[in-house]
């Protein structure tokens, strides 16, 4: 991920802003990589967050509504395969999530660890059908605490936080 980051700081030339926006909205990059990107093109913290935290809310609901045709039609259209790791990839979280509910995606989504987050969760969500407002709720709440984890960590704010 701070490979990727680190290309698209050096190499894309949108305003800081829509970059940001832009990398959080990519799939298993999020916006952790968005936060560290916001960091790497010294925005000011709050704008970081802002245009993270949007960029990647966005997609959610699009997710949560339309992942199961899309996967649906992508099987009937020769690509098996990639629906066939997309579900082997929801159905490996699916008992993380399923242990604990509404807390166990929140704290899925919200703890920034390989193979998290809100594409991830709301994937997972959607394909084995949990409650499309609780799922919403606990993305968004995830959203947030990664945001909160990810602020301080890409920030330097570690020491602050501790000391």
């Amino acid at each position: 991920m701070e490979a990727f980051v680190g290309w698209w700081a050096a190499h894309v030339a949108f305003p800081h802003w829509l970059s940001v926006f832009f990398v959080s909205m990519i799939p298993l990059i999020e916006e952790r990589g968005g936060l560290i990107l916001a960091k790497l093109l010294n925005m000011p913290l709050w704008s970081g967050v802002f245009w993270c935290v949007i960029g990647n809310i966005l997609p959610i609901p699009f997710i949560l509504l339309l992942i199961k045709k899309i996967l649906h039609w992508m099987s009937e259209h020769h690509m098996s395969k990639i629906t066939d790791w997309i579900m082997a990839k929801a159905e490996k979280n699916k008992p993380k999530i399923d242990r604990y509910g509404f807390w166990g995606l929140l704290l899925f989504v919200g703890i920034p660890l390989p193979g998290t987050g809100a594409w991830t969760g709301a994937l997972v969500a959607s394909v084995f059908d949990m409650d499309l407002k609780k799922a919403s709720l606990s993305i968004l709440l995830g959203i947030l605490l990664a945001a909160v984890i990810m602020t301080i960590v890409s920030y330097g704010m570690i020491g602050a936080v501790v000391s």
